[in-house]
């Protein structure tokens, strides 16, 4: 087997407590580690430097996914031929990052994700986190062309064709879906491993309301750019066709009892409307996405 130049990458804020230990232990089973001190106040990248990782810097905190992009970069520019991702809190186990590499060392996926799902014996997930995730990779896997089971799981691993192809975009933790949904279509593969999440102590600092509506609001921008069919142009159609059952049925009433019920017309009306206005909606954001991308094969 060809040796790979394995990296793994941090994006981290103000994690002085855990970033230095994770290096050390990282250092056992990767050649590199890359930390992104995403603009923290405290040490976090003193030591990160000191415990011998690459350290890229932010001059303000940018967000998760602006830290994933900063990682994607320097993973391509010092060539790496993996980039195994992973989190700075502690809730992930560094020895994990052989279990995540395997496939891709095997070349068997491009991507795989470390899921906290397929793992019976793992701690038990906290109820809310469990309901959040399952919801949002319920929407991420309506673009996918393989079912998975955590969507949101910051522990990867990226072959090198996909660190050549992706750059992602998305600055909150929206950045996860965004890239599993721009990797499929693409037609890179995408395959999961049982990973043990730790989830002792507080290991993170959002709140799991906005943070899941911020990731799903995210997502359906995500899909409304890369699948405006599936987004607008299914609930279109299915308008339509209640708009016209409705529009049917008005019609019915009146020629039987020569009277119109007007609830049902107004119904009729307004679902043929709002279809016809997200089937538009689809076909032109179609157009134009495939445009954008024509243009820059060219």
């Amino acid at each position: 087997m060809i040796d790979l130049k394995i990296a793994a990458g941090i994006p981290a804020f103000n994690e002085e407590k855990n970033v230095g230990s994770m290096i050390v232990e990282l250092l056992k089973f990767v050649d590199i580690v890359i930390v992104c001190d995403d603009g923290s106040n405290d040490n976090t990248g003193m030591i990160a430097k000191k415990m011998g990782a690459i350290v890229v810097n932010h001059e303000r905190n940018l967000g998760y996914g602006a830290g994933i992009k900063s990682l994607f970069l320097k993973a391509r520019e010092l060539g790496v031929d993996v980039l195994v991702t992973l989190d700075a809190d502690g809730q992930h186990r560094p020895e994990d990052v052989l279990t995540v590499l395997e496939p891709i060392k095997k070349h068997e996926t491009d991507i795989v994700i470390g899921s906290r799902f397929l793992d019976q014996n793992q701690q038990q997930i906290p109820s809310y986190r469990k309901a959040g995730i399952k919801i949002i990779t319920k929407l991420a896997n309506t673009t996918l062309d393989k079912t998975i089971t955590d969507s949101q799981s910051g522990f990867r691993a990226y072959n090198a064709k996909v660190l050549s192809e992706i750059i992602p975009l998305e600055h909150g933790m929206g950045v996860s879906n965004e890239i599993l949904i721009k990797a499929n279509r693409k037609g890179f593969t995408i395959s999961e491993v049982p990973i043990v999440v730790s989830y002792h102590g507080d290991t993170s600092t959002h709140n799991p309301v906005s943070h899941g509506a911020s990731v799903i609001f995210s997502t359906l921008k995500i899909i409304s750019i890369e699948n405006p069919l599936k987004l607008y142009g299914i609930p279109g159609c299915i308008f339509l066709a209640i708009g016209l059952f409705f529009t049917v049925l008005t019609i019915q009433d009146f020629t039987e009892t020569k009277q119109m019920l007007l609830s049902t017309a107004i119904i009729g009306a307004a679902t043929i409307i709002f279809g016809t206005i997200l089937l538009m909606t689809a076909i032109i954001l179609y157009s134009v996405v495939n445009v954008i991308r024509e243009r820059k094969k060219r």
